[in-house]
């Protein structure tokens, strides 16, 4: 495929699917997630579904790492050889991870070759995917440097991400909450809501039963106004379909659904699902 020549690069916290991807050009740098001794590359050596599995099994929660400057080095390098002539970076927010600080990092080792501009999404997951669906999008259509990064800047001011988590055990594991609390909610049956807000997750609420998160969710959907490019987020998720339906009855545009990654599982939980889109300008 012949991509423009202003390409976007993001990386693996995006939980994009591959195909969307690779349809608009989009580089995905990998982060990495360490099993205990191990290891992995997220995407190319840990999928979602062996992600899940293995968390099934661990008493603790993995750790994620950002890419290294070198990593984001050598995108930037192949995308040089495939003729693009600058590069739009937008990345999972500097108040979550420390990837963008390679990413500028590596913007400075390629400035003598190419123009780099370095994005904080100031979001996560799916709402970063948003970001650089759009971007994608904007440079297939033949837009400047300068108004891409005008358009991711805008953007990461207007996307929002709220998700339902279905269990706290992942909360616990990693010492967010104490176990007594956990075992208290489970016992409830309470069911948090998030949101991530200026660059972090926050508490968004909480309800007493799935049926009644997830519907919270929709009613955010349904009161939120115009809004665009929306996405649903899921971590193997038996109800998803049940969950689209109820939320295409206020969004009649096309609906990406995707996989909650290693990078975002690894805190939030089998079982969240939520919602990415943009607020329209």
């Amino acid at each position: 495929m012949n991509y423009n020549r202003v390409r976007i690069v993001t990386d693996s916290s995006c939980d994009l699917p591959q195909h969307v991807a690779d349809d608009l050009g989009i580089e995905i740098v990998p982060l990495s997630i360490r099993f205990g001794e191990r290891e992995y590359v997220d995407r190319a050596e840990l999928t979602p579904a062996e992600f899940w599995a293995m968390c099934k099994k661990s008493s603790t929660l993995p750790e994620t790492a950002a890419p290294s400057p070198g990593q984001f080095a050598a995108v930037y390098r192949k995308l040089i050889a495939e003729g693009a002539t600058s590069i739009v970076v937008v990345n999972i927010s500097a108040a979550l991870s420390a990837t963008m600080q390679s990413a500028e990092i590596a913007s400075r080792a390629v400035a003598d070759q190419i123009k780099v501009t370095v994005i904080d999404s100031r979001t996560v997951t799916l709402g970063l995917g948003v970001i650089a669906v759009d971007c994608a999008r904007l440079a297939a259509e033949g837009a400047s440097h300068g108004a891409i990064v005008e358009r991711a800047n805008d953007l990461a001011s207007r996307t929002k991400v709220w998700g339902a988590l279905d269990t706290l055990e992942n909360l616990r594991k990693g010492g967010r909450i104490g176990a007594a609390r956990a075992l208290l909610a489970s016992a409830l049956a309470i069911k948090p809501i998030i949101e991530v807000r200026d660059g972090k997750v926050e508490p968004g609420g909480k309800q007493r039963t799935r049926t009644r998160a997830l519907a919270f969710i929709v009613d955010v959907v349904a009161n939120a106004g115009p809004i665009e490019n929306l996405m649903v987020l899921h971590a193997r998720c038996d109800d998803v379909a049940e969950f689209v339906a109820m939320v295409r009855e206020h969004y009649k545009g096309e609906i990406v659904i995707s996989d909650i990654g290693p990078v975002v599982g690894s805190h939030a939980g089998r079982g969240t699902m939520g919602v990415a889109y943009a607020l329209a300008p």
